[in-house]
């Protein structure tokens, strides 16, 4: 009988001791942007909720550079003890590898995909001097004059500017683009007129938007935001195509213990769910999902081929 037991007690599943005690001391978070950013408050609500939830500190540490790919790095090559996370997202796993230059890690393999939080929809902004009162008019517009508006993104390669072209590709308009170094540059050019429309995330343009020193001519959202309940989304305007989020995660280093995994993503979750957080975000066009890391995982997978073309066929380059 001893021997028996002796068997059976060889037979079940030993965890690792990390996950066993997990979490035993801080856990580090890096934000692979600068303060500030729609990442950073993601990130820094969500860190908020698991220190509580969890009672050890769930450090945030900005480290940003070349687009999130620098901090990406950064947890890709750290231990996969589950006390370095990232905050991850499409322009770091998704458009960032795609591009010619690349990245110095593999987004599905170098990466545990832990829990979606999402993101904001990219806005399609002009300046109110535009003869167009809607996305029809200024296509119209644009076709009368191929080559001459102009609009600002955040930089070569960020979602802002695939948006824009994916758009320019499926109405037929030619748009000279002007990259800038962050989205605040070119939303400031906007409103002083020194280019005629701006992609960017909704996010970002909102205050100029309410204010009405911005048009705003369509989001990229699946459906009407009840904030913004007179933008009407691309998909209602004819380009069904266009739904994408600029959408944030949490993410850590390949071989993470799927007990972590699980906790994590369900801790995340529920942090998003609260009524407090949502009312925090809302305002910005997020809205809260409940994908397991299985799925989200499948997810980041499906963005990559889905982005793929369009980046190649929008010439996109690493600045």
């Amino acid at each position: 009988m001893k021997t028996l037991l002796a068997v059976l007690l060889l037979a079940l599943p030993v965890l690792p001791a990390s996950a066993q005690t997990w979490p035993a001391k801080p856990v580090k978070i890096i934000v692979p942007f600068a303060p500030g950013g729609s990442a950073d408050t993601l990130g820094r609500l969500v860190a908020a909720q698991l220190t509580e939830r969890l009672k050890v500190n769930f450090i945030v540490e900005n480290r940003p550079g070349a687009g999130g790919v620098l901090g990406s790095e950064l947890a890709a090559k750290a231990d996969p003890d589950g006390y370095t996370l990232v905050v991850s997202g499409i322009a770091s796993h998704v458009i960032a590898p795609l591009l010619p230059q690349g990245t110095p890690y593999d987004p599905l393999r170098d990466f545990t995909h832990i829990a979606l939080f999402g993101g904001p929809p990219a806005v399609f902004a002009i300046n109110p001097s535009v003869p167009a009162k809607d996305l029809k008019e200024f296509v119209s517009l644009a076709r009368q004059k191929p080559g001459t508006l102009s609009y600002g993104s955040p930089g070569n390669g960020t979602q802002g500017q695939l948006v824009a072209e994916l758009f320019k590709q499926l109405a037929g308009i030619d748009l000279l683009h002007v990259p800038y170094k962050g989205a605040s540059g070119a939303v400031t050019d906007l409103i002083a007129g020194q280019i005629t429309a701006v992609s960017t995330t909704l996010s970002t343009a909102a205050g100029q938007i309410r204010a009405g020193r911005a048009r705003a001519l369509a989001i990229s959202a699946a459906q009407r935001l009840p904030d913004y309940p007179d933008v009407p989304t691309f998909a209602e305007m004819g380009y069904p195509e266009l739904v994408a989020t600029v959408w944030f995660s949490l993410s850590g280093p390949a071989g993470l213990p799927a007990e972590v995994v699980s906790r994590l993503n369900e801790d995340v979750r529920r942090a998003l769910e609260l009524p407090e957080t949502r009312e925090r975000v809302k305002h910005d066009g997020i809205l809260p999902n409940r994908l397991d890391a299985k799925a989200f995982t499948a997810f980041v997978a499906d963005e990559l081929r889905r982005w793929g073309p369009i980046v190649r066929a929008s010439g996109a380059k690493n600045d």
